[in-house]
């Protein structure tokens, strides 16, 4: 068993296995998924970047344009499109996570050269690929064709690139290898801003790395007084993460006469009402992704009845009432109006006016805890219900028993990740990487407390930092600092 466990090969086919099992068993969709389809689709029929509206391919930017370039490239290579071609989607996203769990074992191994005896480097390497590679919340999703797999790849080659930038500066703060690091870390600047740009052009919300990075390049060097460094720094990372989104950022100038490097905060097609004071309401309530499917995810398609909404949506009997005579109108049409969205607004304000820590800290608080702490079952046929506990284990015990596994593995990989924030913060040396990462995992979680819905999936891109993190505890011999 040592020599299996011993060897990355067996690692890498294990992880392989474990992602073309979901994709036999458990291919899925969403909404999002028919979005990137006619996307790219319409890519290749109409040489035009737009969705079908009215029968009518219309020209949109409520989706960066890095997926559907990805789908369209799989769809020219297979020779198909449409559902025929997510096969091949799939097994292409197979290759790109086995990729980032590679990539997760370079940085487990790059954090063991600053603090772990150099006879277990190896050990750091091999554990960060083995947990990497039976992730099963990771690996659940090149399942399905949406943008968590690259997310998530191109996030960790940049925390890669950014822990290398960030232990170069602690060298050039020192003192150490002046010329020759100053040159490098400049490279490493360069290449770490556009692997940020080029995981832009799938998720928007990737510079978020920047906003982590900075604060920590900045206290490396002001102990020796160099901000200087800094400013070009940030100079060198935000020019280079600009290169990839130049084509995206013309077109929707030509296309839209705007400037719009990124997508529009609120992704509705062109006339669509923008359905504001609704989501102010919802952020008075909502913190549980099962209520996402009931209520928000029906707006304009289909009823939404009075009966699915959690109480804690009402104050008052009657502000349930003035709900209620809200969605009867609207259930009439199915078109969320002007005068509707004004009236769920009116509520958002006069709950929040009534309750302000509730609207601004306990809803969100209520969210990062749902969104860290799930089961993650939402591509599976499962129900994810474990209480009560009788009546489930009676009505479906294999459901019962999947969903408390699943509970429990995600707490173990939460659990070892926090509890290796801890135990490195011992080694100076390493500190400001565990600073990186432990920054990454605040903002990205406060960030995902503001979105209109709570989805679970959006947090994925954490996990390679949390194995990572756990890496030490899988190796045999002591920690000791370098000398």
């Amino acid at each position: 068993m040592k020599r299996v466990f011993s060897n990355p090969i067996v690692a890498v086919v294990a992880g392989a296995c474990l992602r073309l099992f979901f994709v036999v068993k458990f291919p899925a969709g969403s909404g999002d998924t028919i979005i990137y389809d006619q996307l790219a689709s319409n890519w290749l029929s109409h040489a035009s970047y737009a969705m079908d509206v009215a029968g009518q391919p219309l020209p949109v930017d409520i989706r960066m344009p890095g997926y559907p370039a990805f789908l369209a490239i799989i769809y020219v290579l297979s020779g198909r499109s449409g559902e025929s071609a997510r096969r091949s989607v799939m097994l292409a996203q197979v290759v790109i996570d086995l990729g980032t769990c590679v990539l997760v074992a370079c940085l487990a191994s790059l954090l063991g050269v600053l603090c772990i005896k150099r006879a277990n480097r190896r050990r750091a390497f091999l554990a960060g690929l083995w947990l990497a590679a039976l992730c099963p919340f990771t690996a659940n999703y090149v399942a399905v064709p949406l943008t968590e797999t690259w997310a998530i790849f191109f996030t960790t080659l940049a925390t890669l690139l950014f822990v290398k930038l960030i232990a170069q500066a602690s060298c050039i703060a020192s003192g150490g290898q002046l010329a020759e690091g100053a040159r490098s870390f400049w490279i490493l600047a360069a290449a770490a801003g556009f692997v940020v740009g080029l995981g832009t052009l799938f998720r928007p919300e990737t510079p978020l790395l920047f906003i982590v990075a900075i604060p920590v390049l900045l206290f490396v060097f002001a102990r020796r007084g160099e901000l200087h460094r800094v400013i070009l720094a940030v100079t060198v990372l935000f020019f280079s993460a600009a290169i990839p989104l130049v084509p995206w950022t013309i077109r929707n100038a030509i296309t839209f006469h705007e400037f719009q490097p990124l997508t529009p905060k609120n992704t509705n097609l062109p006339g669509e009402l923008v359905p504001n004071g609704f989501m102010a309401w919802e952020r008075t309530w909502l913190y549980r992704v099962r209520d996402c499917y009931l209520v928000p995810w029906k707006l304009n398609e289909e009823a939404i009845r009075l009966e699915d909404i959690p109480s804690a949506a009402f104050d008052t009997p009657e502000e349930r009432d003035r709900v209620a005579v809200v969605l009867e109108t609207y259930n009439d049409d199915l078109t969320l109006t002007a005068e509707q969205d004004a009236a769920f607004a009116q509520l958002a304000r006069e709950r929040t006016a009534r309750h302000p820590l509730r609207t601004y800290l306990w809803i969100p608080l209520r969210r990062a805890v749902r969104t860290w702490f799930t089961p993650r079952i939402e591509l599976l046929p499962v129900s994810g219900n474990v209480f009560p506990l009788s009546y489930m284990w009676q009505e479906d015990p294999v459901d019962q028993r999947i969903t408390v596994l699943l509970f429990f593995l995600n707490i173990v990989y939460v659990g070892l990740g926090m509890a290796g924030v801890f135990y490195l913060w011992k080694f100076p040396q390493v500190r400001p990487v565990v600073a990186f990462f432990l920054l990454f995992l605040l903002i990205r979680t406060a960030f995902l407390t503001t979105l209109e819905t709570v989805e679970p999936r959006y947090v994925l891109v954490c996990f390679p930092m949390l194995i990572v993190l756990a890496t030490p505890f899988f190796c045999v011999s002591p920690l000791v600092p370098n000398n």
